[in-house]
């Protein structure tokens, strides 16, 4: 995922079952045309254009039709955008889904990503990590779920110590708060 999608998704909100079936049909389309990296970034700024505080006042008044909602997402990306890009806009915006469009980022993305062999992992230290921590953790990953490894950190310093990593469904909570609460457990039992 890219970093401007990564911004996109923030707080996401959206329904993924909803979301789901377009990003699946952009994906097809943009895997026959070749063009998987254009259409995240399409996406990512029609999203982006979409939850501009400014745009969306404008796409909750009551008096806009659903055709002119379309054609006001669609000038505001303005010539970035093909017109494949275009007639999904019109089409969430018909079907009333334009709120959707940074879930449809975050799944196509997530596509994208299976497809190249590359997992996105979530790793949360309770300190900024090192480059050679990074290349020590993405090493691990890489050769343990035999994918390319892209690593998004964070900080959050209530762990005291340590880094939680989440790859998909898998969760490998190595942080102090995690262990002390373990060994509380223990102890309690």
């Amino acid at each position: 995922m890219t970093d401007s999608s990564a911004q996109v998704i923030e707080a996401t909100g959206g329904d993924a079952a909803v979301a789901r079936p377009y990003a699946r049909a952009v994906f097809e389309l943009a895997r026959e045309k070749g063009e998987l990296q254009p259409w995240s970034e399409r996406l990512a700024l029609m999203a982006m254009v979409v939850r501009d505080a400014s745009v969306r006042k404008l796409l909750d008044d009551p008096r806009l039709t659903r055709a002119d909602a379309a054609e006001l997402v669609i000038r505001a990306c303005g010539e970035d955008i093909d017109e494949a890009a275009s007639n999904l806009l019109r089409v969430l915006a018909e079907n009333g889904r334009l709120e959707q469009l940074p879930m449809i980022v975050m799944l196509y993305d997530r596509l994208r990503d299976e497809a190249e062999g590359l997992v996105e992992v979530e790793v949360t230290s309770a300190q900024p990590l090192t480059d050679t921590q990074k290349a020590a953790i993405a090493g691990a990953l890489k050769k343990r779920l035999g994918r390319d490894v892209q690593l998004n950190c964070s900080v959050n310093e209530d762990l005291v110590g340590g880094a939680v990593i989440r790859a998909g469904d898998l969760v490998i909570d190595g942080s102090a708060v995690e262990r002390l609460r373990q060994l509380s457990s223990a102890l309690v039992r």
